[in-house]
């Protein structure tokens, strides 16, 4: 499919695996590649596991775009959160097997999934944006907002607060924990779980119960065109 995402299909289970450098940064490529595998996917009718490196998910977005001026910044950051829109509207199950680190825009991959598994070990789960000096984009902060606890959100979003695997369980970012020998397992047993499901009946109740922070993500992602502009 592509170096930056490596896409293996078996039995219906389609895994993405992320490989760009030691931190998997998510570049304008590593999106384009991401939404390839997801229209391969979609095609393929599969259900969908999303993996990294051993001891990391991805550290977030490429610093080398962000910092290359504001124009290349906001666009990097609307393709993210368009990203993330489409994995929380996808038509099948979406599983993050999340192998170690996951920050930043690593954190939010997590936020967008169906099923979250993580790994046991000194790893670090969550937004570090206020602790780098960037301000949270609209887009995160919703995402956020929905899919966190809400003892966790303020902790997480102003105060920059990193979770271990554990405390991400509590905290919204993880479903599971698993030992890093465990994780693919865990991850094929979950997708062939919801292999089981009907797909009709899971994409029309998504949808449904995501309505609002579709619609929220959609303003969001306009404001953020104007307000990083």
């Amino acid at each position: 499919m592509s170096d930056l995402i490596a896409y293996h299909l078996e039995d219906g289970i389609a895994t993405l695996t992320l490989n760009n450098g030691k931190v998997n940064a998510i570049s304008p490529d590593v999106i384009a590649a991401f939404n390839a595998a997801l229209d391969q996917a979609t095609a393929d009718r599969a259900v969908v596991i999303i993996t990294g490196q051993p001891g990391i998910l991805s550290g977030g977005y490429d610093l080398k775009v962000m910092t290359a001026g504001p124009k290349e910044a906001v666009s990097l950051v609307t393709a993210g959160s368009t990203l993330a829109r489409r994995l929380l509207s996808h038509p099948f199950p979406v599983v993050v097997a999340c192998p170690g680190h996951a920050v930043a825009k690593g954190a939010f991959l997590l936020l967008s999934a169906d099923y979250r598994i993580g790994v046991e070990g000194p790893f670090s789960i969550g937004l570090n944006e206020v602790q780098i000096g960037m301000t949270m984009h609209h887009a995160g902060i919703e995402l956020a907002r929905d899919r966190l606890r809400k003892s966790a959100f303020h902790r997480s979003v102003i105060n920059a607060e990193m979770f271990n695997p554990q405390s991400a369980v509590d905290a919204g970012f993880l479903d599971k924990v698993v030992s890093a020998e465990e994780l693919q397992g865990a991850a094929l047993e979950a997708a062939r779980q919801l292999k089981k499901i009907n797909m009709t009946a899971h994409k029309n109740t998504k949808l449904k119960v995501r309505k609002a922070l579709l619609e929220t993500l959609d303003s969001a992602i306009l404001l953020d065109q104007e307000h990083m502009g």
